[in-house]
């Protein structure tokens, strides 16, 4: 039985976005988004939620060690920031905000006797 892929969801940030986390160990700082994975809808804060990694001493680095990597961040804990203002922004609330146009006012009708 094959096992079928997610497919990619459109998400409210991308690449380049200033972003604040709101959620998690890193709550309240601010970054840029590195990459995007729009299957696992996680993204890359550059220097937010480093990682520990070991590795193995090898033919490229011979010497190994122990370096910093910056882990995945659910898309759903971190928001968008105006770069110019520093406050929060909903991406699409503009559209929102503008009045909406009155609802038609629902007539009352007398249900029918047999």
């Amino acid at each position: 039985m094959a096992i079928k892929k997610a497919d990619p969801v459109q998400l409210h940030v991308k690449s380049g976005d200033t972003v604040k986390v709101i959620a998690g160990d890193e709550k309240g700082k601010t970054g840029v988004i590195k990459s995007v994975n729009r299957v696992t809808q996680r993204v890359i804060v550059e220097g937010l939620n480093l990682a520990t990694k070991h590795n193995k001493p090898s033919a490229k680095s011979p010497q190994g060690g122990i370096t910093k990597i910056e882990a995945p961040i659910h898309v759903s804990n971190v928001q968008a920031i105006n770069p110019t203002t520093g406050e929060r922004v909903r991406k699409g609330a503009s559209a929102a905000a503008a009045p909406a146009a009155p609802a038609k006012a629902k007539r009352a009708t007398a249900k029918k006797t047999a």
